[in-house]
């Protein structure tokens, strides 16, 4: 595991600072890839259920992936190609940028200093928690933190009463989830309201699936339960390479190892989870198990039906 350093402030660019919310939401993807345009199809897609993992406003191969969930979704050619006809049903998914007001609540939270990579001196901390106030903000929202200090140079993220631009992300779930498929090969999570093949997709998202060290389980299985804010137990012998000899238990929190959900598959160790690195969730690898966003593993649990939902590993 990387090391969790504190975050820092990022700077914004002049270009997307000068963004505003009538010019995000009134931006069109289908003239060009523009950051306004980027961000407001990024955060429609992810209305809609089609998940680009966090918005950053960049057009990239989880964008087109969504894309291609959205086609699916809608009856559409399958391409990944964003045409006046997946435009037409899109945008009509109301505003992709809005205005939020932080709370006392959002200022008075306490940061976590820097969480160590060792396990066993891991297991020794209360919690997990975001290690800034924009760090917290930018999970919220579904944002890169990068791209919400872009939209707002100026703000005061610890301050009560600030008012921010953020991403006007998902809408309440909708929908019960009795398949999913895990694809190891384009590192997808796809989630369909029947168990049959005319099951109709309802939900996808970007996934991290196993390692060659650690490579998630073949076959199919069941979910078994859903724990939100979940502590996870470490074991060595479950591990490659291991340089602890005793099982550790970490403390929950949303930059703990599984991030704040965990959806268990009933075999032991394995699961589908968040992680304390969304903005890595295309590039890393896991442990074995399926690793989502935060926001998308809390997404996706309300949606299973445990007991019932079977998951379907597939693809080398």
């Amino acid at each position: 595991m990387k090391s969790i350093a504190l975050a820092a402030l990022l700077l914004p660019t002049a270009a997307a600072a000068q963004l505003s919310i009538d010019e995000i939401n009134g931006a069109d993807p289908l003239s060009g890839e523009d950051r306004a345009a980027m961000i407001r199809l990024q955060v429609l897609l992810d209305r809609s259920g089609a998940s680009v993992g966090y918005v950053d406003g960049y057009m990239g191969e989880a964008t087109r992936a969504a894309l291609r969930a959205f086609e699916a979704m809608n009856g559409m050619t399958v391409d990944g190609e964003l045409d006046p006809e997946l435009w037409a049903v899109l945008e009509q998914g109301g505003p992709a940028t809005e205005t939020y007001t932080l709370t006392e609540e959002d200022a008075g939270f306490e940061a976590t200093p820097e969480i160590p990579e060792d396990y066993e001196k891991m297991a020794e901390m209360d919690h997990l928690g975001y290690h800034s106030h924009q760090e917290m903000l930018a999970e919220r929202f579904q944002m890169d933190p990068e791209l919400l200090a872009e939209l707002n140079p100026e703000a005061d993220f610890t301050a009560a009463g600030t008012e921010i631009t953020v991403a006007a992300t998902r809408v309440a779930p909708e929908g019960e989830v009795m398949r999913i498929t895990v694809n190891r090969d384009t590192g997808r999570l796809e989630a369909f309201d029947g168990t049959g093949e005319d099951g109709k997709l309802i939900f996808a998202a970007p996934a991290a699936v196993g390692s060659q060290q650690t490579p998630s389980p073949s076959g199919s299985m069941k979910v078994t339960a859903i724990a939100a804010d979940p502590t996870y137990t470490y074991d060595p012998e479950n591990l490659p390479n291991a340089d602890f000899d005793e099982v550790v238990q970490i403390a929950a929190g949303p930059n703990g190892p599984v991030g704040s959900m965990w959806i268990d598959l009933g075999k032991p160790t394995y699961g589908i989870h968040g992680t304390p690195y969304p903005t890595e969730i295309t590039s890393m690898a896991s442990h074995g198990c399926v690793r989502l966003t935060n926001w998308d593993a809390e997404h996706l649990a309300q949606l299973v039906k445990p007991g019932e939902t079977v998951v379907e590993f597939t693809g080398g």
